[in-house]
């Protein structure tokens, strides 16, 4: 069971002893995996609110807490050539700090991943366009197979004769999981609009509930102790709050800074303090032999 030490704050008990393994040299830190996870806005008159659902409480990791959907890159995500429209894959390549091949993988993993979890497909018939309602059992049968992993995202594409669109997307930050947890991730967070005549729903297996959130509602019930977060995601909600649209939001992404966030662990004056680069709010004072504070 996670511990909330700071308002909402997801943190494991186990990281402290986790912490020590590593800085002793115990413990080698695990390669982390890429992921792609997509911050879905829709306006309302308050501002853009935000599409979250909240993971399982049953789950191992990061049970109960608050996220967006998302989840790692399908090998097959760079495989072949995909229906793409948008800026080039040279340009996506010089955003995320990765080659060709890399970029098409994650810009295909936040896509398929906002449709697997979602139910939001940023694709359309033509560059110009984007698909409209994706309900139905036909949508439901290519989505199911695209979970369990018997649907490529490119045959997925062709079979349907749409095309990415990568423009819908914009590269907001990345975060990479510290080098003490036993599952890395090396996530890329976009952001991106629901597309008219589309609507969300808890398609993951992932989720028990999902809603649409002000950033600054959340931000609230974080910071209040209510909803249970992990720091990356409490960090780019406080980051959308100054947004007045989704627009505005996207219009923003490409001159974020894309530098990978990377937790620290180091040792001073008998203590470990864990800190997270850039956010002062998550910094964690650990004794030697007890629990955070």
């Amino acid at each position: 069971m996670a511990n909330a030490q700071a308002g909402g704050q997801w943190y494991p008990p186990e990281w402290p002893e986790r912490i020590r393994a590593l800085a002793s040299g115990e413990l080698a830190p695990v390669t982390p995996k890429r992921a792609a996870t997509v911050m879905l806005l829709r306006d309302t008159g308050d501002g853009p609110a935000v599409h979250m659902l909240r993971r399982r409480t049953s789950m191992a990791f990061a049970g109960g807490a608050y996220a967006y959907p998302g989840g790692g890159v399908d090998p097959r995500d760079d495989d072949r050539h995909v229906r793409w429209a948008g800026p080039s894959l040279d340009w996506w390549a010089d955003r995320l700090g990765v080659d060709r091949a890399g970029a098409q993988a994650i810009v295909c993993a936040a896509v398929r991943e906002t449709y697997e979890e979602a139910g939001v497909l940023l694709a359309g018939p033509a560059p110009d366009a984007v698909v409209g309602d994706t309900t139905g059992a036909d949508w439901e049968a290519d989505r199911a197979a695209l979970v369990a992993r018997e649907l490529s995202f490119a045959e997925f594409l062709d079979r349907r004769g749409l095309v990415l669109r990568s423009d819908l997307l914009g590269a907001w930050t990345r975060w990479i999981t510290p080098e003490f947890e036993p599952r890395r991730y090396d996530t890329w967070f976009f952001v991106a609009a629901l597309p008219e005549g589309q609507r969300t729903r808890n398609a993951s297996t992932e989720a028990d509930r999902t809603v649409w959130i002000t950033p600054r509602e959340a931000a609230g019930g974080y910071d209040r102790g209510e909803l249970l977060m992990m720091p990356p995601t409490i960090a780019t909600l406080r980051q959308l709050v100054p947004y007045g649209t989704g627009a505005e939001a996207l219009d923003a992404a490409p001159a974020r800074d894309l530098t990978p966030v990377l937790a620290s662990a180091r040792l001073v004056d008998g203590e470990i303090v864990l800190s997270w680069p850039g956010h002062d709010e998550f910094t964690k004072h650990i004794p030697t032999g007890g629990a955070p504070a």
